[in-house]
This record gives C-alpha cells, structure tokens and sequence, in this order.
C-alpha cells in the first residue's frame, strides 16, 4: 500500500482503536515549515507502514515552533507493531533533514464522543483542549465530557465559528483531549472574546464545567492542518 494525501482525517470512523497524540517542538516557523516538508517527504516516499495504521495527520501550531501528530489506529497492537519495526526510519529521515527536534510525549486515547455530524464546513484551524485531572478515573472523565455536552445543548448562543468536537479519553484515565474544528482561527478568538469565561454563555452548565471537581490543568491550543494521510491502494 502506498501512502494518500488527504485533506483531513474522517474523525468519526468506525474501525478506529485507540488515538495517539504527541508534539513536537521545532523552534521556529522555519523550522516548522520545513519538518512538515521533511514529514511529507519521508511518510509519501515509503510504502505505508501498517494496515493498523489508519490515518496521520500533522498541525502546526499557531506559536510557530509546535507540530502537533495525530495518528488513528486499530488497536494498540497495530501502534507496537509500526513503534517496532517502522517509526525509527521515518523519524531518522526527518532528524536528518532539521536536526534538534523535541518530542514533548505521546498519549493514547479513545474517542468517546463526538458533536452530531451535522456541519459540513472545511475547517481551517483545529483547536485542543486539553484537561488533567488529579489522579486515574475513567468515570470521571466521561462525566466531565457529558457536563460539555450538557452545556453545549443548553447554549443560548452557539459559536457561529464552530464546526464539530471530538471529545477524547486517555486510556490511563487521566485526561481529556478534545481535538475541535473551527471555520478559523480568528472565528475561534472571537469566541473567546466574547462575554463569559472561555467558549460558552455564562449559563449554570458551563458553571459547572468550569467549576468541575478534580480537574488539576490542561490548556487550549490553535494549529492549522499540515499535512493528512491515508493508506491508499
């Protein structure tokens, strides 16, 4: 199989496993833009590596030295398969050609829901949000992401902005990522702007979101889509 360049990952497929999530720092946009270029060159000049492997995406981050790398799996042994035997190769050509990049961690993930599949707008920017909580609780963080969505069908005034949200479960049961698909950058700063404390009215269920028990930190990030692959025929 050789590798498909893709305009973005079909988050809502069913076959995927688990998510890996990881950044890169690169330093400078330079730097970002030729580690995408590295990136591009090194994933569509091999074979795509394993059937498991079902899509990889890159961002780059709105800060100009970020890469965030999102990848959908079948299964976790699909992912220890390719760590094993196709990773270093990849990631050797790419070192070669911008020496010096920082690998920040990687986590694994489950998608546990999504908002209706309604929206058909092209996203230009993808937003994280990323949540921490104080010590393992798988119960938690599904209760924490059902709070969002209690809120989100309770919002007065929706973001015009925003295109879908795909709220995602570590599975050591720790966090929460969700990966969110805005119209633009400045359509998500406008959000923020707008009355309230972050995205969301100040209605009693964002209350409680923003109030939750248990969450320790987190942030919120902006990147605009990079690079998107799939295994094509």
């Amino acid at each position: 199989m050789t590798a498909q360049f893709n305009s973005r990952p079909d988050l809502r497929r069913s076959d995927v496993g688990v998510v890996k999530a990881s950044t890169w720092d690169v330093a400078t946009p330079e730097r970002q833009r030729l580690t995408v270029e590295a990136l591009r060159e090194a994933w569509g000049s091999r074979d795509w590596p394993h059937p498991g492997l079902l899509s990889y995406s890159v961002y780059a981050g709105e800060d100009g030295r970020t890469l965030l790398h999102y990848s959908q799996w079948s299964g976790e042994q699909a992912y220890q398969d390719f760590f094993r035997e196709g990773r270093d190769e990849r990631n050797a050509a790419v070192d070669a050609a911008v020496p010096g990049i920082e690998r920040l961690g990687l986590h694994t993930y489950e998608l546990y829901r999504s908002t209706p599949p309604d929206d058909r707008r092209e996203p230009g920017c993808v937003v994280t949000v990323d949540v921490e909580f104080a010590g393992p609780d798988p119960a938690r963080q599904r209760d924490w992401v059902d709070t969002v969505f209690e809120a989100l069908g309770t919002e007065p005034m929706p973001a015009p902005g925003g295109i879908s949200g795909h709220f995602h479960v570590s599975t050591d049961g720790t966090r929460v990522l969700n990966y969110a698909e805005w119209e633009s950058a400045r359509a998500h700063r406008d959000a923020l702007s707008a009355p309230g404390d972050g995205v969301g009215s100040g209605t009693p269920q964002w209350a409680r979101v923003q109030s939750y028990p248990g969450v320790t930190g987190g942030g919120v990030r902006r990147y605009t889509p990079a690079l998107s692959l799939g295994a094509g025929v």
